[in-house]
């Protein structure tokens, strides 16, 4: 299955829909099922110690997770989160934090899938997360 909306058109629907994270990430490729991307980092994600906080690379996975399940299955603001769990690895380095998302199964009503998150210098994962949203129904389908 193809993304239904390409790499531009899933960013400018981020920051439409999420001002807060506006200019934050940059796709670097979306294709079938999966989606890599790329957080800016600023001093307000580092914690004591220089490196990035786990408060923002859980952004960085349900950002990218996210967006992935958008570029599958179009604009639907209303899909939600609704399972979470992330395995923070390794310290990640100060700088940007890139996200591997891939979609293990997209249905009608929820997509699952897992995220790992890379920091520049280090070869590993810093982090893994696990991912299910919930996507609404559409109209005239019922609840």
């Amino acid at each position: 299955m193809e993304p239904v909306l390409g790499a531009a058109e899933v960013e400018a629907y981020l920051d439409e829909v999420f001002p807060q994270v506006r200019g934050r990430f940059r796709i670097l490729e979306l294709g079938e099922m999966r989606l890599s991307c790329e957080m800016a980092v600023t001093d307000a994600d580092l914690r004591p110690g220089g490196t990035v906080s786990g408060p923002a690379m859980f952004t960085a996975a349900d950002c990218a997770f996210y967006m992935l399940t958008l570029a599958m299955i179009g604009r639907e603001a209303l899909t939600v989160t609704t399972g979470a769990t992330i395995n923070f690895m390794r310290k990640p380095r100060p700088g940007p934090i890139r996200a591997e998302a891939r979609l293990l199964k997209l249905g009608r009503s929820l997509s699952v899938g897992d995220v790992l998150l890379y920091s520049d210098g280090v070869a590993a994962p810093v982090a893994q997360a696990s991912l299910t949203y919930s996507i609404p129904p559409k109209r005239g389908q019922g609840g």
